[in-house]
């Protein structure tokens, strides 16, 4: 299967189930940007339950730009709330130390683009969980996608994915479990397992 999606932030776990369960990836870097998307958020599952994070970006509706053009604003700390929210909702989970230091460039290096950081963090992830994987990019946007499975709609907060498999999350005991948070939050909780999960879910 050849698949069509978006470079998200952290990816969540139906980003993945699309990208093992696919033999190409294109991922489409040539739309216009759009709010509200998992482009720039993360979902994880904090003591309160879900938590929503937010790179925040220099973009107005007014004026069109592309995804690759959107810049991060980088006046704000968000790379060090967002890696102080990762430490207090999994210091507790069974690999976080066991990756986060593979992730700290993440959070060390300035990034000027979203689409970068997002890029960065996809393949940082992937070989956290050992996936070769070597992903092509659209040159237009591709309205249609021409013989691809078109896993595009997964950007848009809210989207319907079937029910996930469960596994023990930090704070199960406390709000149960949360389906189809980012890969981190499985990655910390199930580690070496993480491709095996992923590769049992159906899309």
């Amino acid at each position: 299967m050849n698949s069509l999606i978006y470079p998200t932030c952290f990816p969540n776990i139906a980003h993945f189930l699309a990208i093992v369960h696919s033999d190409t990836i294109c991922f489409e870097v040539s739309d216009n940007y759009q709010k509200q998307s998992y482009r720039n958020r993360v979902e994880i599952y904090g003591a309160n339950g879900k938590l929503a994070l937010t790179i925040p970006v220099k973009y107005t509706q007014k004026n069109r730009q592309l995804y690759k053009d959107v810049k991060i604003a980088n006046e704000e700390q968000w790379q060090l709330l967002l890696l102080k929210s990762l430490q207090s909702a999994y210091s507790m989970s069974p690999f976080f130390e066991y990756y986060i230091d593979d992730m700290m460039a993440l959070f060390e290096t300035k990034f000027n683009y979203i689409l970068d950081f997002n890029l960065k963090s996809f393949e940082i992830i992937s070989n956290c969980i050992q996936l070769d994987i070597a992903p092509e990019f659209t040159i237009d946007f591709e309205k249609n996608a021409k013989d691809k499975s078109d896993f595009r709609p997964l950007v848009k907060r809210n989207t319907e994915v079937n029910m996930l498999e469960q596994y023990t999350q930090v704070f199960t005991e406390k709000h149960g479990f949360i389906s189809n948070l980012s890969i981190l939050d499985l990655l910390f909780n199930e580690g070496p397992n993480t491709e095996l999960y992923l590769k049992r879910q159906q899309l």
